[in-house]
């Protein structure tokens, strides 16, 4: 859990500023609200998925076999998520915010959507790679987009969120993915990410 926030301060720090449009102050409050949502959101599932699958390992085995690949369930998911946020700090100064995140919720619910479809460990830790790539995005651009949002007088009241995010997702995760595997199927761990994100992505697109 620390590692992606350490990821994610370090992103912000080292990124170099960029000239963006001030939508601090073009944008309505209730427009600002939204995408906020959006982000907080994101960065919800992209932080749940480091915990949400630890319960539901022992009926992945189960169905997947591949014990010896076991730890990359999940080792894959951080390495991923936190190797590649100072690629998306670059490419969000290039290309904008609002594309890059989005870009990373498309990957995120991809890597989602073929996690629970996997038939293999080899491939359920493939896709787990791609998701943790899409929530790389994810995490990158939180803090940049709120800096985008806000006055700077403003900015660590909306950033103090981001922490109970995280704690929030830390206490879920693996309540969820239990309940998930229990009554539906581990594949639910997964497949949960979908609605939500596609809301991330509606709010973050308004």
């Amino acid at each position: 859990m620390r590692s992606a926030e350490s990821a994610l301060e370090g992103a912000v720090a080292t990124s170099p500023p960029a000239e963006r449009i001030d939508y601090a102050s073009i944008l309505s409050p209730q427009t600002k609200w939204i995408v906020l949502a959006g982000v907080l959101m994101g960065l919800f599932l992209a932080a749940l998925d480091q915990t949400i699958v630890a319960t539901a390992l022992p009926a992945i085995i189960a169905d997947l076999r591949g014990i010896d690949l076991l730890a990359w369930v999940s080792t894959g998911y951080l390495v991923a998520s936190t190797t590649t946020v100072p690629v998306y700090g670059k490419l969000s100064d290039l290309y904008g915010r609002r594309i890059i995140v989005l870009a990373g919720i498309v990957i995120f619910l991809v890597g989602s959507a073929l996690s629970g479809l996997a038939a293999t460990m080899g491939q359920l830790i493939a896709f787990r790679v791609l998701q943790g790539i899409g929530a790389a995005a994810l995490t990158s651009s939180a803090f940049t987009v709120i800096a985008d949002l806000f006055v700077p007088a403003d900015r660590p009241r909306y950033q103090g969120l981001f922490g109970g995010v995280f704690a929030l997702a830390s206490v879920v995760g693996p309540y969820l993915g239990g309940l998930l595997t229990d009554q539906l199927s581990w594949r639910w761990v997964f497949y949960v990410n979908l609605p939500v994100g596609i809301v991330a992505g509606a709010f973050i697109a308004a």
